[in-house]
């Protein structure tokens, strides 16, 4: 059974068939391979390539508090009601701040930032502003920059959401996952109907430029009716983008989860059933298929971007900016610049010690070797145009140096001719292109060039649909 639109197809047999455990592809090499054994010496010295290259700048900054916890969640968090504890956190945070800047040249643009958590409007608006402050007094923003937050609706007023817009955020994401509530209650995560449609007048009355929100599918007791129901709803909702997650039941990763009813989440099959609804009901409402599980209306930036061959992807997801050099604050950020990626402590001890001793609060990295610097590239244009050229490659990296396209990835060749069978991409002489079939395995394609995914063990990553 499949079902067709212009740009992605849902082919039940395929998915059945590709359907393990891979890596998102936010970075490659994945943040697995970053290591604590790594060397600071070398993300200062890629700093200082960068800042001779005047490369744009993307800023990260993770808010880790949440009040309460979502059985659901991945994210790396802090659950507490007691707020004097972010007091210290945002401290510490600003200190980490300076500590970046003296390493990053002041003439460097800022083209993008997002807040993530946590909920970072578990601050606040003093809070806010004062880190806001920071951020601007040692950072130089482009006029075009791209400003967003996640919130959480549950702890939101319209004086918050109007501050917000006010202080010079112009995008905002939120999480529904789900508008059933049985599914709610099962998820710890009670969001009432008109409160989430009262959140979006707010943020559509302040003028915010793009909304953002995210669902869950998989989530116990989601039925194909009731997940229908929150498709519609989240439609009529008219967010300019909507991200449609599998959720990854992952208990012996995230303890958390075994508080969920594990024998009412839904089957296999009917899992698909529900991606394959979502995907015809957002598509006949004018969305259209990013990637992965993003979809955006046709006049959205990520959605033009795409159809002009200028997607990107990073550790904060799909993007319409340029390449640039992602710096992150506070714990477990992920800072990613051209040839190394550092993650900083994830607790909040470790953190604070390091920047008491002026250390970089850095806790594992990796450094990047050119051969991956290349599969970087395969993997992202994969990921982001569906499509890649071989002889942009060629003459990007040099590959006549070493035989061809064909000739380097000979490894990988029949792999790809496997793929090629199945009907997910099509091989071509120039260029390699990906079937509308192969859309919803992108991450299936991506993982023929990663050198590292037959290294480890699949547990560490959630399936691919």
């Amino acid at each position: 059974m499949s079902f067709q639109q212009p740009n992605v197809q849902f082919d039940a047999e395929l998915i059945k068939k590709y359907d393990r455990p891979l890596p998102r592809y936010t970075s490659y090499p994945p943040a697995t391979e970053l290591k604590p054994e790594f060397d600071q010496v070398n993300f200062r010295a890629s700093l200082a390539v960068s800042n001779y290259k005047k490369t744009p700048l993307s800023l990260y900054c993770h808010i880790p508090f949440c009040e309460t916890p979502c059985y659901f969640c991945g994210c790396n968090t802090v659950i507490t009601q007691r707020k004097e504890l972010a007091v210290p956190y945002l401290e510490y945070t600003e200190r980490h701040i300076r500590q970046c800047a003296e390493l990053i040249d002041g003439d460097r643009l800022v083209d993008q930032m997002h807040w993530g958590g946590g909920t970072p409007n578990y601050l606040s608006l003093p809070q806010v502003e004062k880190l806001w402050a920071t951020i601007n007094q040692h950072f130089r923003f482009s006029p075009q920059a791209e400003i967003s937050l996640e919130v959480n609706p549950r702890y939101l007023d319209k004086n918050y959401v109007l501050f917000l817009k006010d202080l010079g955020f112009n995008r905002i994401s939120f999480g529904i996952q789900d508008f059933n509530p049985q599914v709610q209650e099962a998820v710890n995560r009670i969001q009432p109907e008109a409160m989430l449609f009262n959140v979006m007048e707010w943020i559509r009355d302040a003028g915010f430029e793009s909304v953002n929100v995210d669902l869950i599918y998989g989530l116990p007791f989601q039925t194909l009716g009731t997940f229908r129901d929150t498709i519609q709803k989240t439609i009529k909702l008219d967010p300019d983008r909507i991200a449609v997650f599998n959720f990854a039941y992952v208990p012996w990763l995230k303890p958390l989860q075994r508080k969920l009813p594990q024998e009412a989440l839904p089957k296999g099959p009917e899992k698909l059933d529900i991606l394959q609804m979502a995907i015809e009901e957002l598509s006949a409402s004018t969305y259209q298929f990013i990637g992965m599980d993003h979809f955006a209306k046709p006049n959205d930036e990520l959605a033009i971007a795409q159809r002009e061959g200028q997607l990107h992807r990073n550790f904060q997801g799909y993007t319409t900016k340029p390449e640039s050099d992602l710096i992150g604050f506070g714990i477990t950020s992920i800072s990613m610049l051209n040839d190394v990626y550092v993650q900083n402590h994830k607790r909040l001890k470790e953190f604070y010690q390091a920047i008491d001793s002026n250390t970089l609060p850095i806790d594992r990295g990796v450094s990047l070797s050119q051969d991956d610097i290349l599969r970087r590239t395969i993997i992202m244009e994969l990921m982001c145009q569906f499509q890649l050229s071989k002889e942009d490659l060629e003459a990007k990296y040099h590959l006549s140096f070493e035989g061809d396209f064909d000739d380097y990835f000979a490894p990988e060749q029949l792999e790809l001719h496997q793929l090629e069978a199945d009907g997910l991409v099509r091989i071509f002489p120039n260029r390699l292109e990906v079937t509308p079939s192969g859309r919803l395995l992108i991450r299936n394609i991506a993982a023929v060039f990663d050198t590292y995914l037959h290294q480890k063990t699949m547990s560490k990553f959630s399936k691919s649909i």
